[in-house]
């Protein structure tokens, strides 16, 4: 029998509720007076004002993934497969973006692990677990997903920064401070080669997320010139990458659908298991 929209209906108003009360908080966040993005406590790491403007690409798609989930195929990815993860993803990034915007960076770090590792299990699933067999689930269960991956991976250097780093508004940048930055901005980008090697076809979307991240850094930070050229050397590379990974896209979209998601390589990168 065909399953029917109300099949795991209780999960599915769960999931609309947590995307307008927790995931929206985001929304509601960068369009309030106070423009959170615009006055966390500055570091050398951080990047400019447009980099989170990857939230308003990862909600819109998400938004797609809350009304897919109401199709069959849908239903058996994101009810049957990635089930009370993502409820639990929407109100852990809810703590993080709160405790983050009263400033509470420590504990705002505390949470980013645990969005980070609550994303990665939704990666594992859905990447180990799921054939892609439409556009549909390309854009609203593959493409999310992997943003959001990517971009976890970033909050957590940021905030790590900011939790344990220096304020850039009140102190020089020292030789500690310039060689943790460089190694975060090394950390960054080889995890954008990592989701370029992890598959046959790489994983494009969470590439693009990293690579994008460090462009703004490059672009807010110019009181160092070693950062700041630093930001621009990882980005460039992190670049490499993301092209890597267009090119395994197009390799896998004009030779077939014969590439699977099940392979015991498709791990996650980043989270616990």
């Amino acid at each position: 029998m065909a399953d029917s929209w109300t099949d795991g209906i209780l999960l599915k108003v769960v999931n609309v509720i947590v995307y307008i009360l927790f995931l929206g908080s985001n929304i509601y966040s960068v369009a309030a007076p106070g423009d959170l993005y615009f006055t966390g406590k500055p570091t050398y790491i951080t990047p400019a004002p447009w980099a989170f403007l990857i939230w308003t690409v990862i909600h819109i798609l998400l938004l797609g993934t809350i009304i897919y989930q109401f199709f069959p195929t849908g239903k058996r990815v994101i009810v049957d497969g990635i089930s009370w993860r993502f409820p639990l993803l929407g109100v852990l990034n809810a703590i993080y973006v709160n405790l983050w915007a009263h400033h509470s960076y420590i504990a705002a770090f505390i949470f980013a692990l645990f969005v980070s590792s609550a994303v990665t299990h939704i990666y594992y699933v859905v990447k180990k677990h799921h054939l892609v067999e439409s556009v549909a689930d390309e854009l609203f269960i593959h493409l999310p997903f992997s943003l959001y991956h990517g971009w976890t991976t970033v909050l957590v250097i940021l905030t790590a920064f900011e939790a344990f780093g220096v304020n850039a508004f009140k102190e020089h940048a020292g030789v500690w401070t310039k060689v943790l930055v460089f190694l975060a901005l090394f950390f960054l980008e080889a995890t954008a080669a990592t989701y370029a090697f992890s598959t046959p076809e790489g994983d494009l979307p969470a590439a693009i997320a990293i690579s994008y991240s460090l462009f703004a850094v490059f672009a807010e930070q110019r009181s160092s010139a070693f950062i700041h050229w630093s930001a621009l050397a990882f980005a460039i590379l992190s670049l490499v990458w993301v092209l890597k990974g267009a090119y395994g896209l197009y390799v896998r979209s004009s030779g077939g659908s014969g590439i699977r998601l099940e392979d015991p390589e498709r791990a996650p990168l980043v989270g616990g298991n």
